[in-house]
């Protein structure tokens, strides 16, 4: 044996089911303060898609970085799945998303963010400095 033991198939769906879930969390929380606005004067700042935006990438980018490639993939489709589910009516006719300009953003934003993330290619390692003697 070499000393380190491979994760068994339960850990492994466990783990991808625990990723799938924080994204759609991630997902739902900016689905519902995305048009969030600061209005100073007659400036209207977006700070609610920024923000949306910012958790996301970090969570994409955190996992890409820690996790690998497949639980970046899991944890944006989460998110993907949250959006896609919230943006539909409600039973009452009610939208969180609305077909404006930052709906849209946001409707499409996360899947082009994570297509991003995901395929971004992996950084040759770098090769240690050498110390003059």
């Amino acid at each position: 044996m070499n000393g380190t033991a491979q994760p068994g198939l339960g850990s492994r769906i466990g783990t991808l089911v625990i990723a799938f879930l924080v994204g759609a969390l991630y997902g739902s929380l900016g689905t519902v303060g995305h048009r969030q606005v600061w209005s100073i004067g007659e400036v209207t700042v977006p700070w609610g898609i920024v923000a949306a935006f910012a958790g996301v990438a970090g969570l994409l980018v955190a996992f890409r970085v820690f996790s690998g490639r497949l639980i970046a993939a899991v944890v944006g489709f989460g998110v993907i799945v949250s959006v896609g589910v919230l943006t539909l009516a409600g039973p009452g006719g009610s939208v969180l998303v609305v077909g404006d300009l930052t709906g849209t953003i946001w409707s499409l934003g996360p899947a082009l963010l994570t297509v991003f993330v995901v395929a971004w290619p992996q950084l040759p390692a770098r090769p240690a400095s050498r110390v003059a003697a």
